[in-house]
């Protein structure tokens, strides 16, 4: 996520499960599997299970260092109410959506914890999440959020969850190695195309992605599917009367391919990491980075923070519907667990943390850890010192520029996002045709 992500970041970051083989007597096999299900959880705030009133559960092992502004928040919220100790912990995203499923199968639900929000709709539906309506009218809570921020996470009535960070996705670009070839910043895919081949030609990598263990890098390409008319026809697509392999989504396929064969992509793509991609872009090796506004606070302080800017991606002459688009989006949300009603206690602590979380004095916390507010709190950026993360916001808030309602990975299943990601990676990467990306995409759907 995040992001991821999101990147997301962080909010829209998939990191495969982790298969295991298991060797054990039937006895120690079942306490191996109970868990591993459950989650052997990092509980990054210190101490054990019981040291907390109610538990934040995330999509990070490790929130001190891949999610800072979550730790610090719990780290701030704890100090100021030691009756309600929060306790943090976490797993890596494939290995939480599982531990989340068959703890609400289980009815052990943690208090509060991230979740993809097409789980999220699973869960409201069954009766396991708390309505935060409640807690949205006190003190004004809801007055501080954009209805866009709230409209993806409410079922009829129901809000079932409540924005976890926004993500913020494009491309990184350096400036520095855009002028050393006389490239102007790219408006359109034409020029972005052109771009990428005075870079090949220059030997230069022009865009860092890195597929290893890390298909779900590919957000600027999401953007681009919005293009194309996701947000349009993605409900119709969902519900059979449509299909993925449409010809408006086959003809962004055929652009990908083509910026394929212009150079675009590093020779080592598809066994380099994101995270070795990042390093690439941050040690000054590629012109772009397919990234997420989680990424700015590290690019600030590499060797080529001082030169980078940001890019919402191209547009497309013959896209579908408004080109003017940026991807600025509540990442999958916070929910809450309907258990915690039974509780004055934890009911307490859940809304104290909430309305925390969402004060000017949390989004500070944000943003002091470069993500963008979810509320409408207006940061005050200094721009020189953080000069990456105040263009990934300007880039964010274009006049006459708007935003999908949500990422589109994030309104599908599990299966169907991560056929997305292996349809655009595969056809970067020269593994599938167009024709064969589309279709892989639309035999997930059911």
């Amino acid at each position: 996520m995040a992001t991821s992500s999101q990147p997301a970041p962080l909010t829209s970051r998939r990191p495969p499960g982790i298969s295991r083989r298991l060797l054990l007597t039937a006895t120690a096999s079942a306490m191996f599997v109970t868990a591993t299900a459950c989650g052997s959880a990092v509980n990054t705030a210190g101490g054990s299970s019981s040291d907390g009133l109610i538990t934040l559960s995330m999509q990070n092992p490790d929130s001190r260092t891949q999610d800072p502004a979550t730790w610090q928040l719990v780290q701030e919220f704890n100090k100021k109410h030691p009756d309600m100790n929060i306790k943090l912990e976490g797993q890596p995203v494939d290995q939480h959506q599982q531990r989340m499923t068959i703890a609400a199968q289980s009815g052990t639900l943690p208090e509060i914890f991230w979740v993809y929000d097409s789980l999220a709709k699973t869960m409201v539906k069954n009766g396991d999440l708390l309505d935060l309506t409640p807690i949205l009218a006190e003190n004004g809570l809801r007055a501080k959020f954009a209805p866009s921020m709230l409209a993806g996470f409410r079922s009829g009535t129901v809000q079932y969850g409540l924005p976890y960070q926004a993500l913020i996705t494009g491309f990184y670009y350096n400036k520095a190695i855009l002028d050393e070839h006389g490239i102007p910043v790219p408006v359109t895919f034409d020029e972005l195309v052109a771009a990428v081949k005075k870079l090949k030609t220059a030997g230069v990598v022009a865009i860092a992605q890195g597929a290893n263990n890390s298909s779900f890098s590919v957000w600027a390409f999401l953007t681009m599917l919005d293009r194309f008319g996701y947000e349009s026809k993605y409900r119709d697509i969902l519900s059979g009367r449509a299909g993925y392999d449409n010809p408006d989504f086959l003809r962004l396929y055929q652009h990908v391919e083509a910026l394929a064969e212009a150079g675009a992509f590093p020779t080592n793509m598809n066994t380099q990491t994101y995270a070795q991609a990042v390093a690439s872009y941050t040690s000054g090796k590629a012109a772009f980075l397919d990234a997420g506004i989680w990424e700015a606070a590290k690019i600030q302080k590499s060797t080529v923070g001082k030169d980078t800017g940001f890019w919402a991606g191209p547009t497309f002459s013959d896209g579908v519907g408004n080109q003017k688009l940026v991807m600025n989006v509540p990442s999958a949300p916070f929910v809450v667990s309907a258990k915690v009603e039974q509780d004055k206690k934890k009911y307490a602590a859940v809304q104290a943390f909430l309305q925390f979380y969402y004060s000017d004095a949390g989004q500070k916390i944000l943003v002091d850890n470069a993500q963008p507010p979810v509320t409408t709190y207006q940061p005050d950026i200094d721009t020189t010192k953080n000069s990456v993360f105040a263009a990934v916001l300007a880039e964010a808030s274009r006049p006459g520029w708007t935003s999908p309602g949500a990422q589109p990975d994030l309104v599908v299943s599990a299966a169907t996002a991560s056929a997305m990601y292996d349809s655009f990676y595969g056809v970067m990467g020269g593994s599938l045709s167009p024709e064969e990306a589309v279709q892989n995409v639309q035999k997930t759907i059911k």
